[in-house]
């Protein structure tokens, strides 16, 4: 249900918040750009009541933040937030202006913030009021609902610790408000806590590293809160299965023929094979046909339409009973599978040169047709391996009972196939659940071990894998596959920050309109080939291939890293600061780690510590 009602404007909002003593207030706002414009408005306003005393103040606490943070000289909220004591705060403003906005909140001298819901789980604010604006908040999916715990988080902040006995929240009506749901919100208990524990190619070197195999790595993965509800849904399974495992021994309580669980498991197996061995087993010679084709004619293979037709065929594809194929003469066919006649012992790949020589070699004799089965032969086969399994079924009972002994065994077997079968069945489904944490190690796991991170059959980490381990980064096997081409070491210091920076940053993030340097876009291109490769091999073992790289970050740090001014970078690019701020500490970092590589890639090393140098120098920190 969606109420469209009329939005306040913020002026007007704090004033009537003013009227009824509701002030200092934190709004939240569902955008940056929202923010932005109601501190604007606020501040323009002329009917707002001006504090002198506390102008001063703030004045004075802007000059001593201005002296350790020089970068704030040129806020564009500066005189806003002086003047008027009303200030934006989210993500997109530079950490020293968020900072100097928590003073001054702190100390009583601000009216009124505009916030993003982020703000209510990053700081520590309380106002007397909270005002709610919208019902929904906008993340990097897009919009969605406000969860309980996060209208928990930000209604948590009315109400000033020795100040106020009580604090208020406020719906401010809105587009995108509905109080209902947040009437309903508020009722509702904390949102679950989701563990942030994931696989990762860092963790698995660490942890193989640590403990020696992968058996203890697995233990520790399901120890993790990750698992948490996995394990409670595994020890429901393990209670329904010692239940029924009672249930199996109740029924063999009191005989004399040594019956046990595992004699049970083996029985349930062998009959169970016999049977599927039974119904596979064809009755016809079409029957055996059939199955023949269906095994024997594949993709690159040639094959003809009826026993004795000189038209050859080469198959494309097959689905079901449907064969795609293609003439000699290049034109498509489709045939269907119980009616083909011969196939030929040779598979070709589909590719020109291929195709030519299939048809010629079908010609010159040097391809010849497969031998298909005779009835006589399947049924022969079958009935062997049935007998078999019925050799195999009576060795589960002690050989020296008697025929009717062994009849009431049996009996008493069949009795338990059933509460087997459920045993098996639960024990499959604890294995799928225990897969669901371990499997994506395992799949990362075949990843180290073809880039030669990380022996797989022994269970080690290599030397390469060692300092890789040492190497925090979002995407680890890019950077180790770029330090191993030797990429870092013949770059210069603007172009490795531009690289890093395409990996540190978010892929959906934009960081400006600049644009890369031909010197840059060719070294991003090569790199190109190693993502390639990387990503490859990802998709083979079932991992999802990395984001791609940033290309508006590379630009954004290439230009700063080459000397670029603060405020020059700033209005370039277009970006917001914080964005800015957030994605050159993130590239510096992930260089500083590279930096500590200095046996194994000592010039990279040394070029990854320049650069770091170089990309935090103010007002990065």
């Amino acid at each position: 249900m969606r109420f469209k009602l009329p939005e306040i404007p913020p002026p007007k909002l704090i004033t009537a918040l003013r009227n009824y003593n509701l002030l200092p207030a934190i709004v939240f706002m569902p955008t940056r750009r929202k923010c932005d414009e109601a501190a604007t408005e606020v501040a323009a306003d002329k009917s707002q009541k001006m504090d002198i005393d506390k102008q001063e103040e703030r004045q004075a606490i802007y000059e001593e933040f201005l002296a350790e943070f020089p970068e704030i000289k040129t806020h564009k909220h500066r005189r806003i937030l002086i003047r008027a004591g009303i200030a934006a705060h989210h993500a997109g403003h530079i950490p020293a202006w968020k900072l100097l906005v928590e003073k001054m909140m702190q100390r009583g001298l601000l009216n009124a913030i505009f916030a993003t819901s982020t703000v209510a789980a990053g700081v520590d604010f309380p106002a007397r009021t909270v005002v709610i604006s919208n019902a929904d908040t906008r993340g990097n999916d897009g919009w969605r609902a406000l969860q309980a715990s996060e209208l928990q988080q930000m209604t948590g902040r009315a109400g000033r610790r020795g100040k106020d006995n009580v604090g208020f929240v406020i719906l401010a009506p809105a587009q995108f408000q509905n109080p209902p749901k947040i009437a309903q919100l508020l009722k509702s208990p904390p949102d679950a806590l989701n563990s942030q524990f994931r696989a990762t190619y860092t963790s698995l070197l660490n942890l193989l590293d640590a403990f020696g195999n992968f058996a203890q790595v697995r233990e520790i993965t399901e120890k993790s809160f990750a698992f948490r509800e996995t394990a409670r849904q595994i020890a429901q399974l393990e209670k329904h299965r010692e239940k029924r495992r009672k249930t199996i021994e109740k029924k063999f309580e009191n005989n004399d023929f040594g019956l046990t669980i595992d004699a049970a498991r083996g029985f349930e197996r062998l009959v169970n094979s016999r049977s599927r061995l039974q119904e596979k087993s064809p009755n016809t010679r079409a029957e055996v046909r059939v199955n023949w084709l269906r095994e024997n004619v594949q993709i690159g293979r040639i094959v003809t339409k009826s026993r004795n037709s000189k038209r050859f065929f080469l198959v494309l594809n097959v689905f079901g009973e449907k064969v795609m194929a293609m003439r000699e003469d290049g034109q498509g066919a489709t045939l269907s599978l119980p009616h083909i006649g011969r196939v030929f012992e040779k598979e070709y790949r589909l590719e020109e040169r291929s195709l030519d020589l299939a048809f010629d070699e079908i010609h010159e004799g040097k391809n010849p047709a497969l031998d298909e089965p005779k009835l006589s032969l399947q049924t022969n086969e079958t009935d062997e391996a049935a007998e078999i399994l019925t050799a195999t079924i009576e060795k589960l009972l002690p050989a020296n009972l008697s025929e009717a002994a062994k009849r009431q065994a049996h009996q008493i077997l069949w009795e338990t196939v059933s509460d087997v079968e459920f045993l098996e069945k639960i024990d499959r489904d604890i294995e799928i659940l225990r897969g669901e944490i371990w499997l994506p190690f395992e799949n990362r796991a075949r990843v180290l071990n073809h880039f030669g991170y990380l022996d797989f059959a022994v269970q080690k980490v290599t030397e390469k894998g060692k300092w890789l381990a040492d190497v925090r980064v979002d995407r680890p096997v890019l950077v180790g596959e770029a330090l191993r081409h030797g990429l870092f070491e013949n770059l210069e210091i603007k172009h490795i920050a531009a690289l890093m920076a395409s990996l540190a940053a978010d892929s959906d993030r934009n960081y400006g309109e600049l644009h890369l340097s031909d010197e840059i876009l060719e070294i991003l291109t090569t790199f190109e080939d190693i993502i390639y490769e990387v990503s490859g091999v990802e998709f083979k073992c079932g991992v999802a291939p990395a984001d791609e790289i940033n290309l508006s970050a590379a630009a954004a740090a290439e230009h700063w890293a080459d000397g670029a001014d603060w405020q020059d970078l700033v209005y370039r690019t277009k970006a917001e600061e914080g964005d800015l701020v957030r994605l050159l500490s993130r590239t510096g970092e992930a260089l500083k780690q590279i930096s500590q590589l200095k046996e194994s890639h000592p010039k990279a090393a040394q070029m990854a510590r320049t650069t770091a140098e170089i990309l935090l120098r103010e007002p990065i920190r």
